[in-house]
């Protein structure tokens, strides 16, 4: 039995290395010179392999596209599989307090020696700088053309990973498949004509970021870049509404909560007691609600509250406008910055002509897919790696069922 896994990245390693077993014979083919490369740069080189388990219930709502198909993914294969899989292979994973999971040698490094080792103990042969021009369905099984001449095996799994346009799927066409436009997932907000940018660097732990006009909204970390804004509310922000702000085409407006657990009134209580309990200490050098001392000068500044005024000389519109500042500030997005190396696309193969109990293709028998070539995308957090790991283990298995 011959099986083709086109993709060197993790859902191609890992589907390969379930496919094996006696009597098979399992090549990877990857297009580029380096495998495993979105495992290597992943979390910032340290390899967010999975999140913290969680109940499929709640796994299934970190999924922008793909809960649904998802939900019959995860009981057969989930993040304590993962944790499980690589422990058995002496990589044990940490735990870090925002859930996502790493190795504890905080090293991408540990991770592909593992899935590179796994895949020589079972003899599977890796094919690098190859690409695949053309598959052809033949009877019982497919031929491949590739940059190192012609193939033919009985069984084929794809696991490309996501391409940013939908020209890159043309090697998929005969074989008839539906292609969800691919767009962008996980980018930062650029904000040319704000102020808020020359404050680069500044973050805070919990603030809310919402779109105006929209029911979109992301509660999390925030950070401000020197292009706009970033951090873990906008990353997974921008995944729930990819497809909104693409027909936006990336121009839309934020209004930001600061501080994610206070309410407008919150704000005003807490600053009208504080201006009652300490009336003569300077607004600007007082910061309250464990805003950082320079955007919290900012909200003064917009605030048009003087270098030297206190407390208790603010005017009922100061207040008013620095309240607004804290819980709702406003903020024009005009573009988008993609992180080039850990890139996830929205859109793929359509999850309806795939079986999820399988991930066989609908048209053709013996057709696999895995990974992000599929319509399914995760916010940050682990999410990308755990559906990566949860296909390929069921595309990698189940091309023994028909051997039984």
């Amino acid at each position: 039995m011959k099986i083709a896994i086109i993709g060197g990245g993790a859902a191609g390693f890992f589907a390969a290395i379930h496919a094996s077993g006696p009597g098979r014979s399992v090549t990877i083919f990857e297009k580029t010179p380096k495998i495993l490369s979105k495992v290597k740069v992943s979390g910032g080189g340290r390899c967010n392999v999975t999140h913290q388990p969680m109940e499929v219930s709640k796994l299934i709502k970190n999924y922008p596209r793909g809960e649904k198909f998802l939900k019959k993914v995860f009981p057969r294969f989930n993040s304590n599989d993962t944790i499980a899989w690589f422990e058995k292979r002496g990589v044990s994973l940490k735990v870090e307090s925002d859930g996502r999971m790493f190795p504890t040698t905080d090293d991408s490094q540990t991770i592909i020696d593992c899935l590179v080792k796994e895949a020589s103990k079972l003899n599977i042969q890796i094919l690098k700088s190859c690409g695949i021009s053309e598959i052809l369905p033949i009877s019982p099984g497919f031929k491949l053309t590739t940059s190192q001449g012609e193939f033919t095996f009985d069984k084929l799994i794809i696991a490309t990973g996501g391409f940013p346009k939908s020209e890159s799927y043309s090697f998929l066409k005969i074989l008839n498949h539906s292609i969800i436009e691919p767009i962008p997932s996980l980018f930062t907000f650029n904000t040319p004509q704000e102020t808020l940018k020359e404050l680069m660097g500044i973050s805070v732990p919990n603030g809310i970021v919402k779109i105006a006009g929209t029911k979109l909204s992301y509660q999390g970390p925030i950070l401000v870049t020197h292009w706009g804004l970033s951090g873990p509310a906008v990353l997974k922000l921008s995944a729930f509404g990819a497809k909104w702000l693409h027909d936006q085409h990336y121009q839309a407006t934020a209004l930001i909560n600061w501080n994610g657990d206070l309410g407008e009134k919150d704000y005003e209580e807490h600053l009208k007691s504080y201006s009652i309990n300490h009336p003569n200490r300077k607004v600007f050098s007082h910061p309250l609600f464990e805003m950082p001392s320079r955007l919290w000068g900012h909200f003064c500044e917009k605030a048009g509250i003087e270098s030297v005024q206190t407390f208790n000389n603010l005017s009922k519109k100061q207040l008013n406008k620095l309240i607004q500042n804290l819980f709702c500030y406003t903020l024009s997005i005009q573009g988008k910055t993609t992180f080039k190396e850990e890139f996830v696309t929205a859109g793929g193969i359509k999850l309806d002509e795939i079986d999820p109990n399988t991930m066989e293709s609908k048209y053709h028998p013996n057709l696999y897919f895995s990974g992000e070539v599929l319509d399914i995308d995760g916010i940050t957090g682990g999410f990308n790696f755990q559906a990566a790991w949860s296909t390929g283990y069921l595309a990698g298995k189940s091309t023994h069922i028909s051997d039984l």
